[in-house]
């Protein structure tokens, strides 16, 4: 298990009495305001270089899981001959909140980890990182990237959907999942994430996030099929059976977090991949239930899922996947489906003294449309069919 939150407050309170301004890369700002141009010019030109960050303005605040702000640039005379970029984009994890919600799961060191090491051998649409640096001990932590705001759209839980954007979809997860299908990598390079178990029971147990998944399913009540609704006491047990599917199913990265807000169309036909704070080890499945489930319309997703499953298996293959059974991946596309939706009754069902993490329209757009999924998909006949064929005399 990772650090308690005991342990990060006291650490953060420390930081917090000794906070100052930064100036070199190896430091970690505490708040945005406490940036120097110094610091800037190390990170990314370098200190030692004839160009210079001479100042800085920060754009508004954009709080929630992390602290976002995007940063205007101004540059001495040779910094504006080599044209630098005039803003940068950054994510930090600078207050207790951030720290909580996705330090205790190891969210943080897997993004930090994931721009240093394997964001570069991947072939995706998906940020540049500029910098990324992370305190183990405090869970303080940075992450300096490209600004793209004027060559993408980014995508919203309405962002309208075609079928060519849903398979760019599947080309960009299966460009991820196959990179480190069953790798010795996971053990080595990946050593840093959790498996997807361990991060769900720790985001559930510690951060209190199994209280919130009932309260969320029951809030949305007028967004959830009624047949689906009156099962409402077996929704959470199958979520932790499907959950622990993962320990018997292939391993690989999975980004794990891949709803329609955390995309952005970068042209008609391609779509990137932001927002690597929930990664981890664990089963392709994970990735595509949640992924079509929310980037679509129910009818939609009931017109294209299978052939997108099929064009992603296709995919999986081409890139040296040994193939996969299409009634299995079907299963495990099915049964996944109560995973995907408890980050959003999660998300709904947070205490009214948490911070708000998303507006209340994403939540219950993106919860109906996974409930609408789960029924239709009878999801959950698909956890007892799944654990009865992984887990055999042990199901229970």
């Amino acid at each position: 298990m990772g650090l308690s939150f005991e342990q990060i407050k006291a650490a953060y309170e420390q930081e917090v009495a000794h906070a100052g301004k930064v100036y070199n890369r190896e430091e970690i700002p505490l708040e945005w305001d406490l940036i120097t141009p110094e610091w800037l010019t190390d990170i990314l030109i370098g200190s030692d270089k004839a160009e210079k960050v001479v100042a800085y303005r920060l754009d508004s605040k954009d709080e929630g899981t992390a602290s976002r702000r995007r940063i205007f640039l101004e540059y001495n005379d040779a910094g504006r001959a080599a044209n630098l970029p005039a803003t940068v984009f950054g994510k930090s994890t600078q207050h207790l909140e951030n720290r909580f919600i996705i330090g205790m799961n190891g969210g943080i060191e897997a993004e930090v980890t994931f721009f240093q090491k394997v964001r570069p051998k991947l072939d995706i649409e998906a940020p540049v990182c500029l910098h990324a640096r992370f305190n183990p001990r405090s869970l303080n932590s940075i992450v300096i990237m490209r600004d793209i705001a004027k060559e993408v759209e980014f995508c919203n839980y309405s962002t309208p959907m075609t079928l060519e954007l849903a398979r760019s979809q599947m080309r960009v997860l299966s460009s991820v999942h196959a990179a480190y299908y069953q790798s010795p990598e996971l053990d080595t390079t990946l050593a840093p994430w959790n498996t997807w178990e361990d991060y769900f029971a720790i985001t559930a147990k510690e951060a209190g996030f199994e209280q919130a998944c009932q309260r969320g399913f029951t809030e949305a009540r007028e967004v959830i099929p009624a047949e689906l609704f009156k099962h409402e006491q077996a929704i959470w047990p199958a979520t932790v059976d499907a959950i622990a599917l993962h320990s018997r199913l292939p391993r690989m990265l999975v980004h794990s977090d891949v709803h329609l807000k955390n995309w952005y169309v970068a042209a008609p036909d391609r779509m990137g991949l932001t927002d690597w704070q929930c990664s981890c080890k664990g089963h392709w499945s994970r990735d595509l239930s949640y992924g079509i489930s929310t980037a679509l319309s129910v009818d939609q997703r009931r017109a294209w899922e299978k052939d997108l499953l099929k064009y992603y298996l296709e995919l999986m293959r081409e890139k040296g996947v040994p193939a996969i059974d299409f009634d299995e991946a079907w299963l495990a596309y099915r049964a996944q489906m109560f995973g995907a939706l408890a980050w959003w009754t999660g998300t709904l069902g947070q205490p009214p003294e948490a911070p708000a993490m998303q507006p209340r329209a994403a939540s219950l757009t993106f919860i109906e449309r996974m409930a609408h999924a789960a029924n239709d998909l009878d999801s959950l006949a698909a956890v007892a069919a799944s654990k009865q064929r992984y887990f055999g005399a042990d199901a229970g």
